[in-house]
């Protein structure tokens, strides 16, 4: 199968590129990966550098639907990772997100189906559905997004279904929990917390630290992709999970211990614009049709994460 990853340079991007090459997904038999991405803030090519050779990469801007089009010429699938996603710049300004999520969805679609790509891939957000005080959200929970980012991303989904049903696309659109791991950038809570920590600040914590977040570790995220891109049925949604609940102000303590540091090195910050209370998504079909389990124990892999922070400092100290 050839494969092109949108946004491949960025975060989970990058950890499902370097899988792919790694040959972690065999059925999917990876014969060629494509990278594309543009390079803003939020990719970096130093995180393909262990793979820079193995693939192909292009920086482009995927609203740019001519390029894009040629540039997935030849390929059978295409994995949309490439996004705007951070809910505090689209606090201070949604048009980008617009731009980049809807738009740009469009386009990579249109470029998908002139290409010829028989398969697509969709990756959004559990934060599409807002916040539920309990229980968790099914794929056919309406969508009742509360910041522009989110309301960017239920746009995308809506559009993504929509090509599928008017073009006859295969698509899937994957939700997800909040990913951690390596290489994510660090305006997102866990990397933030911890680098906050090694550069000797205190951790921000919105308001008193209630908000609570299923976390879901990039691997298990790039695992549960790569069963849908090898046969998800066409024009469907599907919730991805990690299992591990709990709220901002236990995540930072536990980060806190791990680093042997006290409460004193807690900062309580004024709370972010509607911010959401709880997210939680029931993963049930995705287990149930396709055998998805996360493997990532979280004591386990926090640790592992911090690690990576404490060895790869150069990668965020810029």
């Amino acid at each position: 199968m050839r494969i092109a990853v949108t946004g491949g340079a960025g975060f989970i991007g990058s950890n499902f590129v370097r899988d792919l090459v790694d040959g972690r997904f065999p059925a999917l038999g990876a014969e060629h990966v494509t990278v594309i991405d543009n390079l803003t803030y939020a990719g970096k090519l130093d995180n393909l550098a262990d793979v820079r050779d193995d693939i192909e990469f292009h920086r482009t801007d995927i609203c740019d639907t001519d390029v894009v089009t040629g540039h997935l010429a030849g390929h059978d699938a295409v994995v949309h990772f490439a996004a705007e996603s951070h809910v505090d710049r689209s606090i201070d300004t949604g048009l980008p997100f617009m731009r980049s999520n809807v738009f740009g969805t469009q386009s990579v679609l249109e470029a998908a189906a002139a290409a010829g790509a028989g398969r697509f891939v969709h990756i959004s957000t559990d934060e599409v559905y807002g916040s539920i005080p309990a229980g968790a959200t099914a794929e056919d929970a309406p969508l009742a997004p509360n910041s522009p980012y989110a309301a960017s991303k239920a746009g995308s989904d809506l559009v993504a279904l929509a090509f599928s049903r008017t073009h006859g696309l295969p698509v899937t659109v994957t939700r997800c929990s909040n990913n951690y791991g390596p290489y994510q950038n660090v305006e997102k809570a866990i990397p933030r917390f911890i680098t906050t920590l090694l550069a000797g600040g205190d951790i921000p914590l919105y308001g008193r630290g209630t908000n609570v977040r299923d976390w879901l570790h990039v691997g298990d995220h790039c695992a549960a992709v790569a069963l849908l891109l090898g046969g998800a049925p066409l024009e469907s949604v599907y919730n991805i999970g990690g299992g591990w609940q709990m709220a901002n102000l236990d995540l930072a303590h536990i980060i806190l211990g791990e680093l042997g540091l006290g409460p004193d090195r807690l900062s309580f910050v004024p709370d972010r614009k509607a911010h959401d209370a709880r997210y939680c998504v029931d993963d049930s079909r995705l287990r149930e049709e396709f055998g998805y389990r996360p493997e990532h124990d979280f004591a386990k892999a926090i640790k592992e994460t911090i690690a990576w922070y404490l060895d790869n400092r150069s990668w965020w100290s810029e």
